[in-house]
């Protein structure tokens, strides 16, 4: 009995109205999304250039800019299920000089592409429309081969498309253009892997090629600074943050390209530059010399005591372990690793010890003060003996606070110390999780972990796909020694050639430090933290 009554209620249900407004809404949404793929494009002049534009179902909401063979730039621009694509399709030589030449021009150039894009947009959205009206109209009448149901479909292709206009515009999200995502692929790049043998025939011919990338594409992205996105100024200090090379020789390629491209004053290296601490592996330090800026580095877990003495003797090498140096103007804290995890020593040291020694460290700095403006530069240009490039640490900056010191950065190898610095410096840098990573604590601290420039070395290769090579160059007010804005660079792993370039805004470029909670070392019994 309840069988048929079931079979009853289902009948009358799929020949009801709530299964015809459900098959209407179904057909008006396939319909919309189908009109949107093949009528919403348009070509438009902007400038120079020819630019396609198109609207495609997408389901993260962005906006595309496709330079082939180059690359895309990728904006989180809003909030809804629809991606806006531009793509350059021809560039006329003869528009642009005649730009170059004419100041005129140049001076309205900026409000002629403003012009010129809003137009395309405008008629993007109106053939948008136009394209989802008549694909739902054209699907309502193949599935119900009624005119009134398809004109309802039609109304419903259209109401969809309002409410992704309405919805885009309400989410949009103009921030979005200072922070793009850089992808570039070079299809001329001949396969890597092919019919190689060994892991040593395959780093020799990536390396050559990974020189090649990452030169090309860093020298696209820093010809895209003139873009309207953040522009450091000449008073900016650009340090790049590297970690966890683990003797991968390819990291060098990144860090020199980089280091190049990107003009960076000095480099921080929060640890495990090695990968067994012997001496061996010393050769491969010898890199640190001929880079030609400063390195700051801090011991991780992998390196040596040996592998610490060796780097101190390179030259431009800075070495901190528990000590203050003064670098371009930036005043920097290290502490290096207490653990050596290769040979198995000190296992016992429990991530509440690395805790406990991080606070130690923590209670000779004071927190920092409100950034106060540097003092102006001599007319000749040549900057003060602060901010010179030196290779052995400068005394720091005492504060008022108890003769404690006060600090730009920190600098450790492991994050779970660095938490311990929270409220007493404006940004930790450290490493070791071979995962990139970024958070601001409750006291207005930015703890940075960046993962491993060097690809995690040959574990790299352990896993189903390989480990990709980071690195991020940050961007440091000289006025207020306060980061402000950094770029994360990830290079494709060994027998990939791709790279990619977000930028990131600080949102408190000025962060007002907020007193830890809890300052006290928590008892660990027998545990304890090894002596500095």
């Amino acid at each position: 009995m309840r069988i048929l009554r079931f079979k009853h209620f289902a009948r009358r249900f799929v020949g009801g109205r709530p299964a015809r407004i459900i098959a209407i809404v179904v057909a008006a949404v396939l319909g919309g999304w189908l009109g949107l793929s093949v009528g919403a494009t348009v070509q438009t002049s902007v400038g120079p250039a020819d630019i396609a534009m198109s609207l495609d179902p997408a389901w993260r909401g962005e906006t595309v800019l496709d330079v082939r063979p180059l690359g895309t730039l990728a904006f989180d621009s809003h909030r809804s299920p629809v991606r806006l694509n531009f793509s350059i399709e021809a560039v006329h030589p003869d528009v642009a000089e005649k730009m170059l030449e004419d100041r005129e021009w140049s001076d309205r150039l900026p409000a002629t592409i403003e012009k010129e894009i809003t137009d395309g947009v405008r008629r993007l959205a109106i053939r948008g429309a136009i394209g989802a009206v008549a694909a739902g109209f054209l699907t309502g009448l193949l599935l119900f081969r009624r005119l009134s149901r398809a004109a309802w479909t039609s109304a419903g292709s259209l109401a969809m498309v309002a409410v992704l206009g309405v919805t885009s515009a309400l989410t949009f999200n103009p921030r979005s253009i200072a922070e793009p995502r850089y992808t570039g692929l070079l299809t001329g790049v001949p396969s890597l892997i092919g019919s190689v043998e060994t892991i040593m025939n395959r780093f020799s011919m990536y390396r050559d090629q990974l020189a090649k990338l990452v030169t090309n594409v860093s020298q696209l992205y820093e010809a895209g600074a003139n873009l309207p996105i953040f522009d450091p100024d000449p008073d900016t200090i650009r340090v790049l943050h590297v970690s966890d090379l683990h003797i991968n020789p390819l990291g060098w390629n990144v860090i020199k390209s980089l280091k190049d491209q990107f003009k960076v004053d000095f480099i921080i290296d929060t640890g495990d530059i090695s990968d067994h601490g012997t001496k061996a592996e010393n050769e491969y330090i010898k890199e640190i010399g001929r880079l030609g800026v400063p390195y700051v580095y801090v011991r991780g877990n992998h390196d040596s005591k040996t592998t610490q003495r060796a780097i101190e003797k390179q030259k431009n090498a800075i070495v901190l372990d528990g000590q203050a140096a003064t670098v371009k103007g930036l005043r920097i804290y290290g502490v290096g690793d207490p653990r050596f995890t290769p040979d198995k020593s000190l296992q016992g040291v429990t991530d509440q010890a690395l805790v406990d020694l991080g606070r130690r460290h923590a209670l000779r700095l004071a927190p920092p003060a409100p950034p106060a403006p540097s003092p102006s530069p001599s007319a000749s240009g040549s900057p003060s003996p602060a901010a010179s490039a030196s290779p052995s640490p400068a005394p720091p900056q005492e504060s008022e606070e108890q003769g404690k010191i006060t600090v730009d950065i920190v600098a450790v190898h492991d994050p779970t110390m660095g938490r311990a610095f929270s409220g007493r410096v404006p940004l930790v840098l450290s490493g070791h999780a071979h995962r990139r990573s970024t958070e601001v604590l409750d006291t207005g601290t930015r703890l940075m972990v960046q993962g491993s420039t060097g690809g995690a070395g040959l574990r790299g290769l352990e896993h189903e796909e390989p480990t990709p090579l980071t690195a991020s160059v940050l961007y440091f007010s000289k006025a207020t020694r306060r980061l402000v804005a950094w770029d994360d660079i990830t290079v494709g792993g060994l027998g990939e050639h791709w790279i990619q370039c977000e930028r990131h805004i600080e949102g408190q470029p000025d962060p007002r430090m907020l007193p830890e909670s809890d300052k006290t070392p928590t008892p660990t019994g027998t545990n304890t933290a090894p002596p500095e």
